[in-house]
């Protein structure tokens, strides 16, 4: 591996990858060595955009002697494979989330990267954000009291945008809880700093168009006490981003006027034609347009909606401009500085567990805490009872 730079590998060259995409362009501690795709469209546009060595097969990109390291956004059914393929050939991954659809892939995914002396980081998910881990910096102090409660809700046009049928299947990976879930699980999980023991959940199915979760209830429990609830619907009417000074999920401002248009744009449009309305949006289509605008607009933390973390002595609400504090006397905001990079703190994460070999936060342990709740959801939901949580490991440090 080249001195302090890490030379990544792209599998995968859609919609997860174009989200990151300016995090990796902009960090100068990682060089966009390949990508793999299946689309020759999207490997085109690789090779156009950043001039990389593109491979149709992630097998045959992570064979390369040319890059240290890979970043999966494949899609989920694909996540343990492809894990597999980097240890394999020695080098260490970074996966999208969900980090898969069982806890049997999750821990062959564990001991694959065990085995194969590579670092796995399970992530972007929003527990990374300077924001929450600020919370949670605040709630460690004491200064506010011991944690007791939190409330975290999402609302958004998720099950509205164009998708591929596995993508509005459960059994294949799709719905709010393996693709948005994971998110407020883990920031959850983030700011409570215990381990989780159980919960209970119902979820929402209710569009028969639209085959699978849209929202979910939870009441999560934890082993020192503090409870927390979440909520997510995804059915594109209320947007919370209202909540968060109308600063979208990325980090970016968004046009309130635009009310309604995700489900405009899908109106009369079902089967292969919504699948090829996403192939146009997709990286490498026609239509494309990269989702983080043209790179001048002023870009703040990134979140997931309204949380509100309750303690013996003040509330404390990450917003994408810093934190709120409502404290026994005083109310007050603690400003945190727009980032340099969108989501550097995951590329800390990886850099700092390749280059001096930490173990990472958000490993293949974290994330089967956070799947192992995911799941917990649909069997709650299903049985009708309250589940207990067997795969949460240790509290957080």
């Amino acid at each position: 591996m080249t001195d302090k730079v890490l030379r990544l590998g792209c599998a995968g060259l859609g919609r997860a990858f174009s989200l990151m995409l300016p995090t990796l362009v902009a960090d100068t501690r990682i060089q966009i060595a390949a990508g793999a795709d299946p689309r020759p469209e999207a490997r085109a546009q690789f090779e156009r955009d950043l001039g990389g060595k593109t491979f149709a097969s992630v097998e045959d990109m992570c064979a390369s002697p040319d890059i240290d390291a890979v970043y999966i956004s494949t899609p989920h059914q694909f996540h343990r494979a492809n894990v597999e393929s980097a240890a394999r050939h020695g080098k260490h991954a970074l996966v999208e989330k969900p980090m898969s659809l069982s806890i049997d892939d999750c821990l062959a995914m564990i001991e694959t990267a065990e085995r194969g002396g590579i670092h796995m980081v399970v992530g972007h998910s929003h527990s990374f954000d300077r924001p929450i881990t600020q919370t949670r910096a605040l709630i460690a102090s004491g200064d506010y009291g011991a944690l007791r409660m939190i409330n975290a809700m999402q609302f958004t046009d998720f099950l509205y945008r164009p998708r591929r049928p596995e993508e509005l299947d459960t059994t294949q990976g799709g719905g709010v809880i393996f693709n948005q879930a994971p998110h407020q699980v883990d920031n959850v999980r983030m700011i409570a700093g215990s381990r989780a023991t159980s919960l209970r959940a119902m979820v929402g199915q209710w569009d028969a168009s639209r085959p699978t979760e849209g929202a979910y209830q939870a009441f999560l429990t934890f082993e020192d006490g503090v409870t927390a609830s979440l909520t997510y619907n995804g059915y594109a009417h209320f947007d919370s981003d209202e909540f968060c000074d109308w600063i979208a999920e990325s980090g970016l401002r968004k046009d309130a006027a635009r009310y309604g248009v995700t489900r405009a744009a899908l109106k009369g449009v079902g089967g292969n034609a919504e699948v090829e309305l996403k192939q146009k949006l997709n990286y490498g289509g026609e239509a494309y347009k990269p989702p983080h605008g043209d790179g001048t607009a002023t870009r703040w933390h990134q979140h997931f909606g309204l949380l509100i973390a309750s303690c013996e002595h003040g509330d404390l609400r990450p917003q994408p401009h810093g934190i709120w504090i409502y404290g026994d006397e005083q109310r007050r905001f603690e400003d945190l500085p727009a980032p340099g990079v969108p989501r550097v703190e995951v590329m800390d994460e990886l850099c700092d567990a390749v280059f001096n070999d930490h173990k990472p936060l958000h490993d293949g342990y974290w994330a089967m805490a956070t799947m192992e709740i995911c799941f917990a959801m649909l069997d709650s939901a299903r049985q009708q009872r309250e589940i207990p949580l067997t795969h949460q490991g240790r509290a957080r440090d």
